[in-house]
């Protein structure tokens, strides 16, 4: 397993994996900050310019890494601000599905099981959202990634920047394929 392929795994689930927080709750529509830092992305290499196309695609502006972290810029429509339930990952493509999502007082919580070829295991997170501009998530993942174990704890924050979007598109619902 090359280790670019897995840290390029790892922040691709990681950012899934806090943008889903964002639906259902009471939050503003518009541009988002999010930033995302992961256990497995201390050393990553830098992101290739088709793979941030392809979050590009996706609704996902890769702004900046640096440190471990990843910056992006993410779009929220007032539909999505407004819904009840989180969008879902395309299990097919991803090989991991949410469950047993609970919307607590302040956010949800949620478990992401992990049945793909390239990816196997558990994990759990929790969202709280501090105020309609801010939100904290914190995510932990066990099991395998190729085959070769892999453990990972991610903490991200999101803060709404301006009710317009600008050149950012919003995000999708699904991931490719659907």
């Amino acid at each position: 397993m090359s280790k670019f392929f897995a840290c390029s795994v790892a922040a691709v689930l990681t950012l899934l994996w806090s943008i889903p927080a964002f639906a259902g709750s009471t939050i503003k529509p518009g541009l988002w900050e999010v930033t995302l830092q992961s256990s497995s992305m201390k050393n990553m290499p830098k992101i290739s310019p088709e793979q941030i196309e392809q979050m590009r695609k996706m609704g996902v502006d890769m702004a900046q890494l640096q440190s471990g972290a990843i910056v992006n810029k993410i779009c929220i429509t007032k539909d999505m601000a407004e819904r009840e339930n989180l969008p879902q990952m395309n299990h097919k493509e991803s090989g991991c599905e949410m469950k047993n999502q609970k919307r607590t007082s302040d956010g949800y919580t949620m478990d992401m099981i992990c049945d793909g070829a390239q990816m196997k295991g558990k994990g759990i997170s929790k969202t709280v959202f501090a105020s309609d501009q801010s939100f904290s998530t914190t995510s932990e993942f066990k099991g395998t990634m190729q085959g070769m174990p892999f453990s990972d704890r991610t903490d991200s924050s999101g803060k709404w920047l301006s009710a317009n979007c600008g050149s950012v598109k919003p995000i999708r619902d699904a991931m490719p394929g659907k």
